[in-house]
């Protein structure tokens, strides 16, 4: 006799119900969250990109930092926010770090969910963050795009789906992007360690197996060989034959160019190949199509690519 339910079925029903649960939960919290004050900053006069962005702290997220644009009566239901998932370097529960680069990338459109409170001007924050708050983060993108209290309701493009971060956030994106509503992944100076468990407390543990489970498009950003997790990343891009993969190189170290001006060269080829798999921006995709690609071009660039012409 055929059994009743495949374990496929019942992983995903089991998902359905979580996600059913959580939305209600949101939903409740929300009356009276959105009655509280909302905690947000202007970063850099807003970043340079069309959509003038705020950092905020959403009241029915108290763990994340929401990075937006600041006007969203122009998005709705013909032209709708991309979600981006974000963790930070050193496993931080604060994004303090890439607050400019955040900033500016969501400046062109994006609806990005930072892991850790939003920080207090000059604040550092504190504590270590998890991988699973990168899929809380998608989980309430999701479920606030249904509530009718939320000034985000209806404005989200919850199709399109970023899982992305920084040195650990890297590693925490990986663990994260087999999720299937995830539609492209950023790794940013990192890359998986050659043997588990050697990387520091609370770094995701994983195996270079781990690759084999990427199912999107994926970008690595490195700070050339002065950058600690250049082996691992490089070798990561060696591995991943499955699935389009860019790399490209700046010789900057392992601090990339988060802190500076609306996120530097970081946030100009993160933005562009963000627009390009979550937009559908052919122009910005030129960046990384090609032969020779848009970035490698570029003086300041070391650039390879898979799968992707």
């Amino acid at each position: 006799m055929k059994p009743k339910h495949t374990k496929e079925q019942i992983s995903f029903q089991t998902y359905q119900y979580k996600h059913f649960i959580f939305t209600i939960i949101l939903i409740m919290s929300s009356f009276v969250g959105y009655a509280q004050e909302r905690a947000s900053r202007i970063v850099e006069n807003g970043g340079n990109g069309p959509h003038s962005a705020i950092m905020e702290q959403d009241p029915s997220l108290l763990t994340h930092t929401i990075f937006r644009p600041q006007d969203l009566n122009e998005f709705g239901s013909t032209k709708k926010l991309p979600i981006i998932a974000w963790g930070n370097g050193a496993c931080a529960n604060s994004p303090w770090e890439h607050v400019n680069f955040l900033n500016e990338v969501a400046s062109h459109g994006f609806l990005v969910i930072a892991i850790g409170p939003m920080p207090e001007e000059g604040e550092k924050g504190s504590g270590r963050s998890s991988s699973s708050q990168m899929i809380d983060a998608i989980d309430w993108a999701i479920a606030i795009n249904e509530d009718q209290n939320s000034p985000l309701f209806g404005k989200i493009d919850t199709s399109k789906i970023a899982v992305s971060g920084m040195s650990c956030g890297g590693l925490q994106t990986l663990e994260s992007a087999p999720d299937p509503r995830v539609t492209t992944a950023v790794v940013c100076n990192s890359g998986i360690l050659p043997s588990p468990g050697n990387g520091m407390p609370g770094m995701p543990s994983l195996s270079k197996d781990q690759l084999e489970k990427l199912h999107t498009p994926t970008l690595y950003l490195l700070g050339g060989e002065s950058d600690i997790a250049y082996n691992n990343g490089m070798d990561d891009f060696k591995r991943i034959n499955h699935v389009p993969v860019f790399v490209g190189n700046m010789d900057v170290g392992h601090g990339g160019t988060y802190g500076q001006p609306n996120g530097g060269e970081y946030a100009r080829v993160a933005t562009a190949w963000y627009k390009w798999q979550l937009m559908g921006d052919q122009e910005a995709g030129k960046m990384f199509t090609g032969n020779p690609s848009g970035l490698s071009q570029s003086k300041e660039w070391t650039v390879d690519k898979k799968n992707m012409d």
